[in-house]
C-alpha cells in the first residue's frame, strides 16, 4: 500500500510537471516543494509563507487537475512548511530519515563490533553558509565552542528564536562539523517529533530497548522543535531519561525551540530545570547588515547577480526573517528570468510590492501572540496547541482576530503560523469574537492569579493597546 501511494505521489508530480510547463515546476515545484499523497489529502511542504502562498494562487486548479488525473478523486490540498526545503538544493525528509536510521544502526553495529564507524553521512546545511551577525552572534560563538571542546562546557545547549532565523541551520552546522573534525563522534540529528514518533512506534512493536539503545548511545544529540513535546507527558518522561544517561556519560546534548524552556507550556519542571541548568541563548531577528548579507549569499547561491541597490531595497523593507528574504529574492529572480530581464531596483519595486505589502505588518505575529499570552496567563505554546480548554481557546481566538486586522496576512498564513490551523479554524475565531465584541459580552477565564472576568471590548482595548506600546 505505502510503494502504490509513493508511486502515485510521483505521478502526480509528473503530471503536475506537464500541466505547468517545465520552467516553471523547476522554478516553483522541483526544488521549492515535497509531495505527499494520501486516500485523503495532498500535502505540499513548503520552505516558506511566500511560496505556499504564490503556489495556492497560480497553481491551485493545476495541482488539482493533476492529482484528479492519477487517482481518479479530489484530494483536499494543504500547505505545511518544511524548514528542512530551503531555496533550490533540498534533500527530502524521507531519504534523509532513512540514510539517518541507516547510519545510526551501522555505528551501533560498529560500536559493538568494536571497528571504526562510517562517516558518511552529511546533512544539508553547513556552517560555512550561516551569516553571522549581532542577533545571532553569542549562538554562533556557543555553537563554535561546542565543536572546539572535547568536553563542552556547557550541557545542554539550548538556542531558541522565532521562525527563520537559523535554529536549525545551526544545528545541523554542529553536527556536519563535529563529524568532519571528529570522525569518531557518534552523532544524531533529528526532530522533536521524530522522537515522539520512534518512541511510540518502539513501544507498539516491543523494541524499546533498541531504541534506547539508539539515542543514549551518542556523543552528540541534537533536538530541532523541542516544543513538540509539550502536552506529551510520556514521551517527555522518556526524553528526561535520555537527556540524563547521555549528560552522566559527558556527552553533549544540544536543543532547538521557538520559545524559551519556560515559555514551553505544558512541559514538566524537571525538563525546564534540565534545560535551564545549560546555556539558554536567544537568536532575534537579523539586523540590517545581516539581511544583507544573507541576500547576497543567497544570490551567490543561485548564480545570479543581483544589484546593491536591490538587496539593500529587500533588506530595508523585510524584516521578519532569512525565509522571507529568500522567498522575495526568489520570486524576484525568477520573474526576471521568465521575462528575460536583468534584475534592477525598478523591476525589484514593481514585481515586490505586493510580497513586501503583505510581508510587513504594523505588528508581527509573535508580537500578538506574546501579549495575547501575557494577558491570559498562558505561554504562545500554548497558543499553538490542540488544547481547547477555556482560556487557550479565548486566548488563540484573539490572535487570531488581532492577527487578522493588525496584519496583511491570509487567513491561511495566520492558521500556519498558529500551529498550523485551516484557514477555516481561523475565520470562525474571528467571526466568533467579533460577536462577542460587538454585544460586548463578559468573558471568564482562568489565570495563575484566579478566576477572570472582562468585557469583551475592554479585553479587546488592553490587548491592542499593548501590542501597539
Amino acid at each position: 500500500m505505502q510503494s502504490t501511494i509513493m508511486d502515485e505521489t510521483s505521478a502526480v508530480s509528473e503530471a503536475l510537471a506537464e500541466k505547468v510547463g517545465p520552467q516553471k515546476f523547476s522554478i516553483w515545484f522541483k526544488n521549492s516543494t515535497k509531495l505527499t499523497l494520501t486516500d485523503r489529502y495532498l500535502k505540499i511542504g513548503v520552505p516558506n509563507l511566500f511560496i505556499a502562498s504564490w503556489i495556492e494562487n497560480h497553481f491551485s486548479n493545476e495541482i488539482s487537475q493533476a492529482v484528479r488525473a492519477v487517482t481518479g478523486a479530489e484530494r483536499e490540498i494543504t500547505f505545511t512548511i518544511d524548514p528542512e526545503l530551503s531555496g533550490h538544493q533540498r534533500r527530502t525528509q524521507l531519504d534523509s530519515q532513512a540514510q539517518l536510521v541507516e547510519k545510526t544502526q551501522n555505528r551501533t553495529r560498529s560500536r559493538r563490533g568494536g571497528t571504526r564507524p562510517s562517516s558518511g553521512l552529511r546533512l544539508k546545511l553547513t556552517l560555512d553558509t550561516f551569516v553571522v551577525g549581532s542577533s545571532n552572534e553569542l549562538a554562533y560563538n556557543a555553537v563554535k565552542a561546542v565543536i572546539r571542546e572535547q568536553q563542552s562546557p556547557f550541557n545542554p545547549l539550548f538556542i531558541h528564536g522565532g521562525y527563520g532565523v537559523g535554529k536549525t541551520h545551526l544545528l545541523q552546522g554542529i553536527c556536519n562539523a563535529v563529524g568532519i573534525d571528529r570522525p569518531q563522534t557518534n552523532w544524531l540529528y533529528l526532530s522533536a517529533e521524530d522522537f515522539a514518533n520512534q518512541f511510540v512506534l518502539a513501544l507498539k512493536t516491543k523494541r524499546l530497548e533498541a531504541f534506547r539503545c539508539r539515542m543514549r548511545q551518542t556523543d552528540l544529540l541534537a533536538i530541532d522543535d523541542i516544543h513538540f513535546l509539550a502536552s506529551k507527558p510520556s514521551t517527555q518522561e522518556e526524553f528526561l531519561h535520555t537527556f540524563n544517561t547521555i549528560d552522566l556519560a559527558g556527552k553533549q546534548v544540544i536543543l532547538a525551540s521557538d520559545a524559551h524552556p519556560k515559555m514551553i507550556g505544558q512541559l514538566s519542571e524537571k525538563l525546564v530545570s534540565r534545560f535551564v541548568s545549560g546555556m539558554v541563548v536567544k537568536i532575534d531577528t537579523p539586523d540590517f547588515k545581516t539581511r544583507c548579507q544573507i541576500c547576497k549569499q543567497y544570490t551567490e547561491t543561485m548564480r545570479k547577480h543581483v544589484p546593491e541597490s536591490v538587496i539593500e531595497y529587500i533588506a530595508e523593507n523585510l524584516k521578519t526573517n532569512v525565509r522571507e528574504l529568500e522567498g522575495a529574492l526568489l520570486k524576484l529572480i525568477a520573474f526576471a528570468s521568465l521575462q528575460n530581464q536583468k534584475v534592477n531596483l525598478y523591476i525589484a519595486k514593481e514585481v515586490l510590492a505586493e510580497h513586501l505589502e503583505r510581508c510587513d505588518p504594523i505588528v508581527h505575529i509573535s508580537d500578538i501572540e506574546s501579549a495575547v499570552a501575557t494577558y491570559f496567563g498562558i505561554t504562545p505554546a500554548n497558543i499553538h496547541s490542540s488544547k481547547k480548554d477555556r482560556t487557550i481557546t479565548l486566548a488563540r481566538h484573539f490572535s487570531m482576530y488581532l492577527a487578522r486586522k493588525h496584519t496583511k496576512m491570509s487567513s491561511s498564513e495566520i492558521g500556519r503560523c498558529m500551529g498550523n490551523k485551516n484557514h477555516a479554524t481561523v475565520l470562525l475565531a474571528c467571526k466568533n469574537v467579533e460577536e462577542q465584541i460587538q454585544r460586548n459580552v463578559e468573558l471568564r477565564w482562568n489565570s495563575p492569579a484566579g478566576n477572570k472576568i472582562s468585557k469583551a471590548r475592554t479585553v479587546l482595548a488592553r490587548l491592542e493597546e499593548s501590542i501597539s506600546g
